[in-house]
């Protein structure tokens, strides 16, 4: 894709310390527990806190919003919390905060978007007003992860009186950036928050963070020309690659957890051939996913076998693979009874170059993938309802290092389980609790094992990042793909 761009204009927002930003997907609540999109872990990072912190770096788990926690039992964290804290309406935190956010996002009926992040725990009992525990259903050794990740702790009072709709509007949390205004789904702008404690994430550096949702990467990138933009990110790789040659700009390249996949209706929640094994591996067999990543994805993608993301504590490549075969995957198609194909309702919410490519492939063997375009949130709600067969999803873990946070959140029969596997979900329940770390990896590959057999999904590839800013902008990316603000500055 040629761009045609002119000489940059100079950049005026470091004169007013403002890191003007691009977000290319609609945001469709900022409350950080009721959305499931990168952007939102983005926002959640920058203006709320968990109660502990993991190290992009290094690995480490070190205290947050609590300083230091120990097991009272399997099933039982203490944690004792940071004093002299603030949110940014002004109001204190202590163990009230952390009690009722627990019990509020770990009880189902109130609907929690991704609940795999929350689900795992019963309950929060304050011991002293800087002193919690937090009750497991059963043992689960990700607990701290998770409390690193998605679990952020919101303001008691504030919460429960404007609730989600009204957090989603005008946020609260104790982070190094305060939310100024929202415009829902367009429009984000944040501040540095002066008061912000010395904890692990260092304080903000700039003083201004104005975000704005632009779909068309090439009005992006003309408003990066124009100076009306200083930073983009998920910059296509042909894009990205003629904007390094140009060397007016830093472009820089990081692997992510995201991962791509296929899912495919196996259980009949509709009706589709892809009940038949044959049909499913025949599409495993019918994509040339090497090609996809090397003249697509590029940069430090490579093609993926199981579901999950091989870093992730519990994941393993060493399941049965699918090689690019595509008379293999016609003579599965006839001896399933469909010699001449089929067509299919194909249903993806990004890239859509990827999804053509993948259509490309399938009609080449004579499977006819109708392929439609929807939001995120819209596929992701037919997709709970059981009313997609087959579509082309990401999904980033929240950046979690462990298999419960992939492969646990889409195969123990959650309302996104379009396979309903019993072997699976009971392997999975024993990987999930037991605190043998031999024990988990057993049980893990077991069910990665048969996922890859069955061909419940089709993994395709891991995905990378292309980040593209000024000059006058410092910021190393992380291979989390956690944009941080807090870790950028000027030059």
């Amino acid at each position: 894709m040629a761009l045609v761009l002119t000489t940059p204009l100079a950049y005026a927002d470091k004169a007013n310390d403002t890191l003007d930003v691009a977000f290319t997907k609609e945001l469709e609540n900022v409350d950080s527990y009721f959305n499931s999109s990168r952007e939102g872990v983005v926002l959640q990072r920058a203006v709320w806190d968990g109660l502990i912190y993991r190290d992009p770096k290094t690995g480490d788990y070190v205290g947050n919003l609590a300083t230091e926690w120990k097991w009272i039992d399997d099933k039982t964290l203490e944690l004792k919390l940071r004093k002299g804290v603030k949110f940014h309406n002004g109001a204190d935190f202590t163990a009230d905060d952390v009690v009722a956010t627990v019990n509020f996002v770990s009880d189902i009926k109130n609907g929690v978007k991704t609940q795999r992040n929350v689900d795992w725990m019963k309950g929060a009992e304050k011991v002293d007003d800087y002193t919690v525990r937090i009750m497991l259903k059963a043992p689960f050794p990700a607990a701290i992860e998770y409390l690193a990740g998605p679990v952020s702790i919101y303001p008691k009072e504030y919460y429960e009186k404007v609730g989600p709709s009204g957090m989603g509007l005008k946020p609260v949390g104790t982070g190094p950036y305060k939310v100024e205004s929202v415009d829902p789904g367009k429009h984000f702008v944040l501040v540095k928050n002066e008061d912000y404690f010395d904890g692990p994430k260092g304080k903000a550096k700039i003083g201004k963070i104005d975000i704005r949702t632009i779909p068309d990467v090439n009005t992006q990138l003309a408003d990066l020309f124009s100076g009306t933009l200083d930073f983009l990110w998920q910059v296509p790789a042909d894009q990205a690659e003629q904007m390094a040659q140009m060397g007016q700009f830093t472009v820089a390249n990081e692997s992510t957890m995201r991962i791509g996949y296929l899912t495919l209706d196996s259980a009949g929640r509709t009706k589709s051939p892809l009940t038949d094994l044959k049909v499913r591996q025949a599409i495993a067999y019918a994509i040339d996913r090497k090609a996809i990543v090397d003249t697509l994805l590029k940069g430090k993608s490579k093609v993926l076998h199981s579901t999950c993301f091989p870093s992730q504590f519990g994941c393993t490549e060493d399941v049965p693979q699918y090689s690019y075969d595509p008379e293999k995957a016609k003579e599965l198609l006839k001896e399933a009874g469909y010699p001449d194909g089929f067509s299919i309702e194909f249903t993806g919410y990004r890239d859509r170059l990827y999804a053509e490519a993948i259509a490309s492939y399938l009609q080449a063997v004579g499977i006819d993938a109708k392929l439609n375009m929807l939001q995120y949130s819209a596929l992701r709600e037919a997709n709970m309802k059981g009313e997609e067969p087959f579509t082309f999803q990401t999904w980033g873990s929240y950046s979690i290092s462990d298999a419960s946070a992939s492969v646990s959140q889409f195969f123990k029969f959650g309302s996104l389980d379009d396979n309903r596997d019993e072997k699976v979900r009971d392997w999975l329940d024993i990987a999930d609790t037991s605190i043998d770390p031999e024990k988990r990896k057993e049980y893990y590959k077991k069910a990665l094992t048969r996922i890859a057999e069955q061909v419940y999904w089709v993994p395709l590839f891991t995905y990378n990042t292309n980040y593209v800013f000024t000059k006058d902008v410092a910021y190393e990316p992380t291979p989390d793909e956690v944009l941080r603000f807090v870790d950028m500055s000027w030059k």
